[in-house]
């Protein structure tokens, strides 16, 4: 299927259009992501797979904290006391 569209300005921006029906035959919707490449001069536009985010347990995000409470524990003196130069309070 061959489309041709217009270059058209908008706000800063430069734009192209793309049909309904190309937009169907991609399987895609207004807001996916395409990933646009220069090849021999042509442009390419490849739609974007998006990769899931991993989900971490609330054991995996606590993973650690009780070691970071002792560092914090044994570093409390380094934030205590009055400046000894130029920093600011």
């Amino acid at each position: 299927m061959s489309v041709t569209s217009k270059i058209r300005r908008q706000g800063g921006a430069a734009v192209i259009t793309l049909p309904p029906t190309l937009l169907k035959l991609l399987h895609l919707e207004v807001g996916a992501q395409l990933e646009l490449n220069v090849v021999d001069g042509e442009l390419i536009a490849r739609p974007v797979t998006p990769t899931p985010r991993k989900r971490f347990s609330l054991a995996e995000l606590l993973e650690g904290s009780e070691e970071m409470s002792e560092l914090t524990a044994l570093t409390a003196s380094a934030r205590e006391g009055d400046p000894v130069g130029r920093e600011l309070g």
